[in-house]
């Protein structure tokens, strides 16, 4: 292994890149949190409403935000090549990709909107329903800005600046927070309150990341939007990274959908308390997904750099890094579960089987769930989204719905039910990565030219 003064990335470097992206996915997260709970004080119809709509908008999310990546590793593999003409070719298709798509989903979701509600939800009392009309229609409009601002976080990371990004989103959220106390508290606007703020928040970010990319201090700079016309040779590429990644995030959040519909039957101390143990296990596992957001840029720099060891080294670096991380995040989680319930006002049964829950993940979590999550980001960075995407949703349909729901409904387990079924899906995906990451083979890939 060579010295580390003479790697691509020292650890100034690695600190600049990774922490902004960490307080961004935390701050989003906690922000998340804090526009629930101000959503709440509007009623139950209205948190059910913005609930379940969510659970549809976080789908599309997901699913643009993994093409987006798609196109960030192509530019970033440019860049360590220092290819910087084919770098900004490619930046310019990823936004093109990422408008078009996202202008094609917004009008389907536009012109489909009611019966896609009843079909996804059913029979919902009418309030609900109404109010989940309203939420969505808001929301439907933001996916373009969502699709733009993904698009353009993405090329900025490839250049090594997640400190715009961070900053953008970090005003954001906090516009979205203001937002929704000035329209919901001051203008007893509702759930349509709630929508516009995020709305607004959402152009501002796509507004600001777009300018930002105009840069001419930048490797990357793109000052003529509307000149751009289609590239099938690189959108191909996009799409061939951004599709596999993107219909994995989207099973995740089917299977999801699969486990909420079952714990749902188990009453409603169980629904609460499952609740707000997946708010608090999103939060212990938010900052090691910085990281692996983060490996994606290093080592797609470095495999366009060709210096493939590198990219084995950082990857292990980064995971050892990532373990530290979930440690202290899984300890400091479990130290506040208890103060957590009780400012929550949960009930004292939800709030005992919350802590059972989370004390059972402080446990198992440090034990398997880094190399299920962060070995595969930087494999994906070398092109190899197909293992990973047929892996993942795999081990995620066998483990962690389908064996959730046969404790649930043939053993009578509890919501813990969920954990055991996600403790596995972990140390599988753990077990198979880890060969995968060991055999090389992900290596054999070839983004670009």
């Amino acid at each position: 292994m060579q010295n580390n003064t003479h790697h691509l990335y020292n650890n100034l470097d690695l600190r600049k890149l990774l922490i902004p992206i960490i307080v961004e996915q935390l701050l989003s997260s906690l922000m998340g949190t804090a526009d629930t709970m101000m959503v709440s004080n509007i009623g139950s119809a209205a948190i059910s409403a913005v609930s379940l709509v969510d659970s549809i908008n976080i789908l599309v999310i997901q699913a643009l935000s993994a093409l987006s990546a798609g196109g960030a590793i192509l530019c970033s593999q440019y860049l360590g090549s220092k290819n910087q003409k084919e770098a900004n070719r490619s930046a310019q298709q990823v936004l093109f990709v990422m408008v078009v798509l996202s202008v094609m989903l917004s009008a389907f979701c536009l012109i489909f909107r009611d019966p896609l509600l009843r079909l996804i939800f059913g029979k919902v009392e009418p309030d609900v329903m109404t109010n989940s009309q309203i939420y969505f229609l808001f929301t439907l409009l933001s996916f373009p800005f969502i699709g733009l601002y993904d698009a353009g976080a993405s090329i900025m990371r490839s250049q090594n600046n997640s400190r715009n990004p961070m900053i953008i989103s970090v005003i954001s959220n906090f516009m979205n927070i203001a937002g929704n106390a000035v329209l919901i508290f001051g203008f007893q606007m509702g759930v349509e309150g709630a929508a516009i703020s995020t709305l607004v928040s959402r152009i501002f970010c796509a507004v600001v990341v777009i300018w930002q990319l105009r840069s001419d201090h930048a490797p990357i700079s793109i000052r003529n939007y509307f000149s751009i016309r289609p590239d099938f040779h690189l959108i191909k590429k996009i799409l061939f990274i951004g599709i596999p990644s993107g219909i994995e995030n989207s099973m995740f959040q089917f299977g999801k959908l699969a486990i909420q519909s079952t714990v749902s039957t188990l009453g409603t101390v169980a629904i609460a308390a499952q609740a707000m143990t997946n708010i608090l296990e999103n939060l212990n596992g938010i900052a090691a997904i910085g990281i692996g957001i983060g490996l994606m840029t290093v080592v797609g720099q470095c495999l366009g750099a060709n210096r493939q060891d590198e990219a084995i080294y950082y990857i292990k670096k980064l995971s050892w890094l990532a373990e530290a991380v979930v440690i202290a995040s899984c300890l400091l989680v479990f130290a506040l579960t208890k103060p957590i319930t009780i400012i929550a006002g949960m009930e004292p049964a939800s709030a005992k089987l919350c802590l059972s829950m989370v004390t059972f993940i402080t446990i198992v979590k440090p034990l398997s769930w880094v190399l299920a999550f962060i070995p595969p980001y930087g494999m994906r960075s070398a092109g190899d989204v197909k293992f990973s995407m047929i892996t993942s949703c795999c081990t995620m349909w066998l483990c962690r719905v389908s064996l959730c729901i046969y404790l649930c409904r043939v053993w009578g387990f509890g919501p813990i039910a969920v954990w055991i079924g996600m403790f596995c899906d972990w140390t599988l995906r753990a077990i198979i990565f880890s060969i995968r990451f060991h055999s090389r083979k992900w290596l054999n890939h070839h983004v670009i030219d």
